[in-house]
């Protein structure tokens, strides 16, 4: 699906400046068109501590998901906390307190960045850093606070097909529980076309971009579930053969979660060159249909809807990330940048900037009710 038109101006635009984030430390920005109007729960800015718009965006997507909110602010994640690495945990509940349940416009995000910062240096200097590989720290370190063990069960080997069955992990936590997926790769030997199987969990699916100028995301989905045969020094060893042979792969979703992301691989590195796709991809807001990519018998969820995006604005360099998140009060959609919120139309949500989008199987409840004072 590829026009021959030119390539998308630079998406920076007006961001241009902040790679040298202009808006070091900034504050609660003053509107007074908006003094009078009510503060909703979720609907909060926050201060980039320089350079830190890759966390502010990752936070609001994150805090826009009601089951991870509720979690947190109900207070089940204290009985939960794993003794050596709760401070990670323990901060993020913090933060999702103060977006949540403050009376504040903005709030400082400081407190977690500190708590990540002393185990990954890198998130506290003032440089910018990938949303997307900033998202998966989070999630690694939440997991590991918060997960419990569990004895391995058996699955029932019978009843269903060898190539669709879920590995049962030993150990899980409500970050498993709404994020982590499981693909499964059936691979193929092309000379004595005997078959094996082999099972990947996720937390985020990374997904090529087929096209420089404009593709949907069901085109980069299929380009991602395609065949693929690795041939010459991709070749797998063939334990019937023996001996390496030319390999048809496969890959299917064997356990799709409850909350699906997607990073779409807009950075592209071909030795010394560096590049941004900037393809303009068309993604739904409702009813995204992952049916052609999940194994039938785990055909439980497989229509989406999407609950948040983040935008990158600029280049590999230097760039500037906001969010655009849907709240589950309101039911509106709202663009995060740093401190100023704005609410936008449905319409506004489909950008060419968007680098990562969360869908989710079900639609989201209110977290829990903002006590009177």
């Amino acid at each position: 699906m590829t026009s021959q038109r030119p390539l998308p101006a630079d998406d920076f635009g007006i961001y241009y400046v902040l790679a040298e984030c202009t808006d070091h430390y900034d504050t609660c920005p003053v509107n007074k068109a908006d003094e009078n109007q009510p503060h909703f729960q979720g609907v909060t800015g926050l201060r980039n501590l320089g350079n830190t718009c890759y966390m502010n965006a990752i936070l609001q997507c994150l805090g826009s998901i009601s089951p991870l909110v509720e979690y947190f602010l109900s207070g089940k994640y204290i009985t939960a906390l794993q003794k050596d690495c709760r401070e990670v945990a323990t901060a993020f509940a913090y933060v999702m307190t103060d977006m949540w349940l403050g009376d504040s416009e903005c709030v400082s995000p400081e407190i977690f960045r500190s708590a990540l910062g002393n185990l990954y240096p890198a998130f506290t200097k003032e440089t910018q850093q990938d949303a997307q590989e900033f998202l998966i720290y989070v999630l690694n370190e939440l997991h590991e606070a918060l997960k419990k063990y569990h004895r391995r069960r058996s699955y029932e080997k019978g009843s269903i097909p060898r190539c669709c069955r879920k590995v049962m992990a030993n150990e899980s936590s409500i970050i498993t529980q709404l994020f982590e997926g499981q693909l499964n790769y059936s691979i193929m030997c092309l000379k004595c076309e005997s078959c094996t199987y082999k099972n990947e969990v996720f937390t985020v699916l990374s997904l090529p971009i087929p096209s420089e100028y404009e593709c949907s995301l069901q085109d980069c989905l299929q380009w991602f579930f395609q065949q693929d045969t690795l041939t010459w020094n991709n070749q797998i060893h063939c334990s019937f053969c023996e001996t390496k042979q030319e390999t048809a792969v496969r890959a299917s979703i064997s356990k799709a979660p409850k909350i699906i992301i997607f990073h779409l691989k807009r950075f592209d590195i071909l030795g010394t060159m560096k590049r941004k796709l900037r393809t303009d991809i068309h993604y739904p807001l409702i009813n995204l249909d992952l049916t052609p990519y999940i194994c039938p018998v785990f055909r439980k969820h497989p229509k989406y809807n999407l609950c948040a995006v983040v935008n990158h604005f600029g280049d590999l360099d230097g760039g500037h990330y906001t969010a655009f998140c849907k709240n589950s009060v309101t039911q509106a959609w709202y663009s995060f940048d740093d401190t100023r919120v704005s609410e936008i139309p449905d319409t506004s949500v489909q950008t060419a900037t968007a680098y990562l989008l969360f869908y989710s199987c079900q639609p989201f409840s209110i977290p829990i009710k903002k006590r009177k004072s």
